[in-house]
């Protein structure tokens, strides 16, 4: 049925009835709202008072002059939101992490994300990283960062990822770090989430070389070796010895010296390249062995290498081995007391740029 101009220019009317009741409308909220804010707004900003903003929300209008729209013109495209725009106070960064030694990213996601499917994304999205990652997820309940893994169940609004900038393979590259960078912004775009701007490039990169530099100067691990006068060890024999020190085989071949902890203080390997296992020990026979301390993972180095000469000392005597260094010279109490000497310079200088030997730092860092 064919429309008369009549019920065309009534229509239009309508239309345009209709659209301006509803800006005016919108007007009117808008006048409102800013009326509110003028009326309790402080001079003093408080995070956990301020409402969280949506893409509607007007920004930076000067004045109430009413703001009116074409009728004809579309909805706003949705914007990403600030993190400061979502109203919760950033957490401060782990107690694990430093970020003197690692580049840190936190997440904000609106509407808080399961854990364990963020820890499977991630490793996808960070596959092929050369240094490790850490990933932590903030607990408002308990006010604190938990750890995750894969297992990690519950949901939060607050993630952390941070990568180690130096390893005893050298620092991260420009790769690492727009490996991880990117790897963050595809992860938060994926849930809808909002990640924190990252460190600078030139900065980070920057920070990880100087970092690498110093680590290098103090990477010192201290070895002695025992060599066979005549016949060679017994494996059998020497591993009752070696027990009889308190030292414990481990799986990675070498016999350990432990702290109350367990941590490992000095080492004792088979000087030969054959690796000492607990099923082989009866068959092996050798000429030498080998004890190391490595100087940057242990807390007071000089105690621990005075004991690691102790158990050389009374190993030679048992075993009829000479004690010697790589070059087999003999190893006597003068070079002893020298490398002592270096170990305490060594260590003092991990203390003044705030990375003691032996901390949870410093074991991170020289990890083996």
């Amino acid at each position: 049925m064919a429309i008369s101009e009549l019920q065309l220019g009534l229509i239009g009317a309508g239309v345009v009835a209709v659209v301006g009741v509803l800006a005016y409308n919108k007007w009117q909220e808008r006048k409102a709202q800013k009326h509110a804010e003028k009326t309790f707004r402080s001079e003093h900003r408080d995070v956990l008072f301020e409402p969280s903003l949506s893409a509607d929300t007007p920004v930076d209008i000067p004045d109430d002059t009413p703001q009116k729209e074409p009728a004809s013109s579309p909805a706003p495209a949705p914007r990403s939101v600030a993190p400061a725009e979502v109203g919760r106070k950033a957490p401060d960064v782990p107690a694990e992490v430093d970020e003197r030694v690692d580049c840190v990213l936190r997440i904000e996601s609106i509407e808080p994300l399961v854990a364990g499917r963020v820890w499977q994304t991630q490793q996808t999205e960070l596959a092929g990283l050369s240094k490790p990652v850490g990933w932590f997820a903030f607990d408002e309940g308990r006010n604190k960062w938990i750890s995750l893994d894969r297992n990690s169940g519950e949901a939060h609004h607050w993630f952390c990822a941070a990568m180690q900038l130096v390893d005893r393979r050298g620092p991260i590259n420009d790769a690492d770090f727009s490996r991880f960078t990117d790897g963050i912004q595809r992860l938060a775009d994926q849930f809808m989430a909002i990640p924190a701007a990252p460190l600078a490039r030139t900065e980070a990169l920057g920070r990880a070389e100087e970092l690498d530099r110093f680590c290098a100067s103090v990477d010192v691990q201290i070895g002695v070796n025992l060599v066979s006068r005549g016949a060679p060890f017994a494996g059998t024999k020497l591993r009752g010895l070696v027990e009889a020190q308190g030292m414990t085989l481990r799986g990675d071949g070498l016999f350990h010296a432990e702290d109350d902890d367990g941590n490992s203080l000095f080492v004792l390997g088979n000087l030969e390249p054959t690796l000492m296992s607990a099923e082989g020990m009866r068959d092996l026979q050798t000429r030498g062995l080998t004890l190391i301390v490595d100087v940057p993972r242990v807390a007071e180095g000089a105690q621990v290498f005075d004991r690691m000469m102790l158990v050389a000392r009374q190993l030679a005597d048992t075993l009829d081995a000479d004690l010697v260094d790589d070059n087999r010279s003999p190893f006597g109490p003068e070079a002893a007391k020298v490398i002592r000497g270096q170990i305490q310079q060594f260590q003092a200088q991990m203390r003044e740029y705030g990375l003691p030997a032996g901390s949870a730092l410093a074991m991170r860092l020289f990890a083996a």
